[in-house]
């Protein structure tokens, strides 16, 4: 009999496949989200990587800002966050509602929500700014590098695993990283797995002992299982010739083909690839502007909101979301950028410029936004000034519903209380953990603590790391004795 079992860590809950025949679990998978994962991830080109490159993004984002948002009202109008039309436009009332919140934070909430909500949303995006602004960090040799010779790539790929292996020494290097090779298509394969050998060989010497355990490798433009299987069967020989623990290197999958979605026979091929990773699969990234090409789409129309996008997500959602893989958004085009370079500039260059930062930061916030109501809790940065937006995104789509759901979970747990005490079932367990899914996320990324949520619901100290139905055995077994 083959078996498949569902296996969580710290890097997340992977499909673990026991022999070549798998057999589908019984049960959908209900298993709580782990309490860390990342909002994003930033990619950046081989050729401009040093350790100190996730630093330098953060600090270029928070220039934008002081100079394109310099208060919490210019912030929250720019996005636009919900309630911000209410805010006060005079430099003198917004800064003395500024002290007024900073003042009496409970008070403020209670008694204006929207500035609040403006409030606490610009500070926790400044100081994620400033206290580290890059949680995943994916070193680029493929788009974002370009083809370039072998001796360009051979030194950039040491160059960058030395750089990596520097700021895994001295506790710089960013929450999650990795590096993303060449497609294992017919015409990159060798250089891409050139690059794979070499940068991990680097990375290993220059680390020994202290190798980076939760390192992942970014597979791009998949077109069938065969080329993960074949980067899985690379990576455990690799991990094995150096004694390293056998499946610690994961990787990361690119659905960016037709192909990555239905196979020659007209099946879904999602589970497939997944499966081919043999355990190793982490998470799936979405491809917009590459999928929507290979379609014929014309490039006036590519967009993250064309049906075919949201038709390849909603797959992507079906398929891997219930076993625990990563479901990663593809880019936003439209960067927040300059159209005058800074210098000698009129007051009308310098309001163009502003209205372009701003008009940047608004699409991918809505973009982000959009992604995470889908089930797509991670996406794509490109430029450190769109980590502002990213931010701001992630913050209003957790605490702007936070009151409600608090509720939401309280009657939750006060019936399936009731229900435990009266020997009567409790039908709404799944839309519960999935509540409990919200908090969790909320709380890994900062937008709430335990603290303010065990002050808005019931839920004590360690039953996040719960799923409801044990919640509800504990409390039971609390109540029976």
């Amino acid at each position: 009999m083959s078996k498949t079992v569902l296996q969580e860590g710290d890097e997340g809950v992977k499909l673990i496949v026991k022999d070549r025949k798998v057999k589908e679990p019984k049960e959908r998978n209900l298993r709580p989200v782990p309490l860390r994962s990342p909002v994003h991830v930033v990619y950046g080109g081989a050729d401009r990587f040093t350790g100190a490159t996730p630093r330098k993004l953060g600090d270029i984002a928070i220039k934008t800002v002081k100079m394109y948002a310099p208060n919490f009202v210019e912030f929250a109008q720019a996005m636009p966050l919900a309630g911000s039309e209410t805010l006060p436009n005079s430099f003198d009332a917004i800064e003395r509602l500024d002290k007024q919140i900073a003042r009496n934070r409970s008070k403020a909430r209670s008694e204006h929500f929207d500035a609040w909500f403006a409030w606490i949303v610009y500070q926790k995006t400044v100081s994620k700014l400033t206290n580290g602004p890059v949680e995943d960090f994916r070193i680029d040799f493929e788009d974002g590098y370009g083809f370039r010779t072998d001796e360009e790539e051979d030194a950039d790929t040491r160059r960058t695993a030395g750089e990596l292996a520097r700021s895994v020494r001295d506790g710089s290097r960013t929450a999650f990283c990795g590096f993303r090779i060449k497609s294992f298509g017919r015409e990159t394969y060798v250089r891409a797995t050139r690059t794979l050998d070499l940068f991990l060989q680097t990375l290993l010497s220059e680390t020994a002992e202290n190798f980076p355990l939760d390192l992942v490798v970014t597979l791009p433009k998949i077109t069938g299982s065969k080329q993960v299987r074949d980067l899985s069967d690379r990576l455990r020989k690799f991990e094995k010739r150096n004694k390293l623990t056998v499946g610690s290197i994961g990787i990361e999958v690119m659905i960016e083909t037709p192909e990555a979605i239905f196979d020659k026979k007209g099946n879904s091929a999602l589970r497939e690839i997944v499966l081919a990773g043999k355990g190793r699969v982490t998470s799936a990234h979405f491809g917009a502007f590459d999928y929507t090409s290979a379609l014929g789409i014309s490039a006036e129309y590519q967009d993250l909101k064309h049906d075919a996008c949201n038709f390849a997500r909603q797959m992507m959602l079906v398929n891997l979301a219930p076993h625990g893989i990563r479901l990663v958004d593809s880019v936003t085009t439209r960067l927040p950028v300059l159209v005058h370079a800074a210098g000698r500039l009129n007051n009308i260059q310098k309001s163009e410029n502003r209205r372009a930062i701003h008009a940047g930061w608004a699409e991918h916030f809505e973009n982000i936004f959009r992604s995470m109501a889908a089930g797509f809790y991670q996406s794509w940065d490109l430029h450190p000034n769109q980590l502002p937006a990213r931010y701001a995104a992630v913050n209003a789509f957790f605490i702007s519903s936070m009151d409600r759901q608090a509720e939401r979970i309280k009657d939750f747990l006060a019936r399936a209380t009731q229900a435990t005490l009266t020997g009567n079932a409790f039908d709404d367990a799944a839309s519960a953990e999935g509540l409990m899914n919200f908090f969790r996320r909320g709380i890994s990324c900062g937008a709430f603590s335990e603290k303010e949520l065990a002050a808005l619901t019931s839920l004590e100290s360690g039953e996040l790391r719960l799923s409801f139905q044990e919640i509800l055995r504990k409390r039971g077994n609390k109540l029976i004795s």
